[in-house]
């Protein structure tokens, strides 16, 4: 079954910024509205940003202006370019379709120091 792969997380220092990238493989990512999620320690994992098949996108309230998702749907992949980053910010970063159905991957850690 496809596992998506995450990549491009770090350590960054409030204010700074990050691109992350995803690869889904599936054949079907095309048409399939995809997000990225995050968990912070102790935190229920949440939806973040989410890109439709026509690139129609929509974004939680506590990143709204400060993150863009996008997708490149010939390698596959979505993006989150993430902006003046807080330490909020901080958790395991995870993609999916939405809902989510595939097996979780493992995620990428942005730490946010201030």
């Amino acid at each position: 079954q496809v596992q998506p792969v995450e990549s491009g997380g770090g350590l960054v220092q409030v204010g700074g910024s990050l691109r992350l990238a995803c690869l889904v493989s599936g054949t079907f990512f095309s048409i399939k509205t995809v997000g990225w999620y995050r968990q912070a320690p102790g935190n229920e994992r949440e939806l973040v940003a989410s890109i439709t098949m026509g690139r129609g996108t929509n974004y939680a309230d506590s990143v709204k202006g400060r993150f863009t998702i996008s997708r490149d749907n010939a390698k596959k992949t979505v993006y989150l370019q993430m902006n003046s980053l807080k330490p909020e910010d901080t958790a395991v970063y995870y993609c999916n379709v939405v809902p989510s159905y595939l097996p979780w991957g493992q995620g990428t850690q942005v730490t946010v120091s201030s």
